[in-house]
């Protein structure tokens, strides 16, 4: 077919009108900011982790307790931060219950002390203590001996099972999310659609709960704890992610994926103690962590697994938040597109895809 005169006596800036809207210029500028901050947000949080206050108990009879708590108090940098503890057994139990990071038993008729970590909290987190608590201890000529009283599972690398596992889940939680609303338009039409759209992502996160609870645990076996407690934690990230995500749509239209992304991915990810456990990244990331999504369901899936399920009731609640807070916002959303007659409002269901 031959080019019509109209077509080739356009302009160069007349063909760049026609070929990239002002919309999708607007939408690539918004993908490349996203991008810049997916490159900061990891990059800052893990380019030079270090122990920061990591909490630490101390067992030594007195003074002797004193002075090495004063002493692990003092060194450079904040690396620790230490409390005595009457005894060994409660600094073991303080450990298993994730009030402490890390305990140390002091043998003031020897040369050698103790150090009881956690592999299962993040061996990286193990790793540090351990480093600082060595270097504090040698130069008082003293040696340490580590013993692993919570050791990750012999088929879970590092420690990082739990991440990866509430890593997949968030993402099929937006992902779910997504298709759900932009295959019928960017914004619900109506509180049915959006009712049927909160219905159907209850569904798909029991059933991803379960698909990721089976594939570390029966198949892999890299992952120990609860089958049904895992599986219950899936459903409640995935579906959190997921009410958020349609919430955020529901405000934004299709730039609200994008702001999913950026509080689940850009932010959440990194601040979520998986890689480097919370007291080693930077201040602004352990104060985020706990309250994202990837952070509350990664610190969940490491105390069912290897916790007895300890500490969990902050996190679980947070999740709940965002669940709770998703689900309302998309449905208050949906409801006020309606006009006063009960029908939709024009233009309710417009967005980037044309409405179904």
């Amino acid at each position: 077919m031959t080019a019509t005169r109209e077509e080739t006596g356009r302009t160069f800036v007349e063909e760049l009108r026609a070929a990239v809207t002002t919309r999708a210029a607007v939408l690539v500028v918004g993908v490349l900011l996203l991008q810049l901050a997916f490159i900061l947000s990891y990059v800052g949080a893990f380019h030079r982790p270090k122990p920061d206050h990591v909490s630490i108990a101390v067992v030594a009879p007195k003074p002797v307790g004193d002075q090495v708590v004063s002493k692990l108090g003092k060194l450079p940098g904040d690396p620790l931060d230490p409390r005595s503890v009457a005894s060994e057994a409660k600094a073991v139990r303080q450990i298993k219950h994730r009030d402490v990071e890390a305990a140390l038993i002091v043998d003031p008729r020897g040369t050698t002390d103790r150090l009881l970590v956690a592999g299962g909290a993040g061996s990286s987190l193990a790793q540090a203590v351990e480093q600082v608590v060595t270097r504090a201890e040698k130069a008082d000529q003293r040696l340490v001996r580590t013993t692993d009283i919570v050791p990750a599972a012999a088929d879970d690398s590092r420690g990082l099972t739990s991440f990866y596992l509430v890593i997949g889940w968030c993402v099929g939680g937006y992902l779910c999310a997504a298709v759900l609303a932009i295959s019928a338009g960017a914004r619900p039409a109506n509180g049915s659609r959006a009712a049927i759209r909160l219905g159907t992502l209850a569904l798909y996160s029991i059933a991803a709960g379960l698909g990721g609870t089976i594939i570390v645990g029966p198949a892999l076996g890299a992952l120990p704890g609860s089958v049904f407690g895992l599986w219950g934690l899936g459903a409640l990230v995935v579906f959190a992610v997921g009410a958020t995500t349609l919430a955020c749509q529901g405000l934004a239209g299709i730039v609200g994926i994008g702001l999913a992304i950026l509080i689940i991915v850009v932010l959440g990810n990194p601040s979520a103690g998986g890689a480097y456990p919370y007291p080693l990244l930077p201040d602004f990331w352990q104060a985020i962590g706990p309250a994202l999504p990837p952070g509350a369901g990664t610190w969940t899936a490491r105390s069912i697994a290897y916790f007895q399920g300890n500490a969990i009731t902050g996190p679980l609640l947070i999740l709940a938040a965002w669940a709770v807070a998703g689900t309302a916002i998309t449905l208050a959303l949906a409801l006020r597109h309606r006009d006063a007659a009960g029908r939709p409002a024009a233009g309710a269901g417009a967005g980037v895809a044309a409405g179904g």
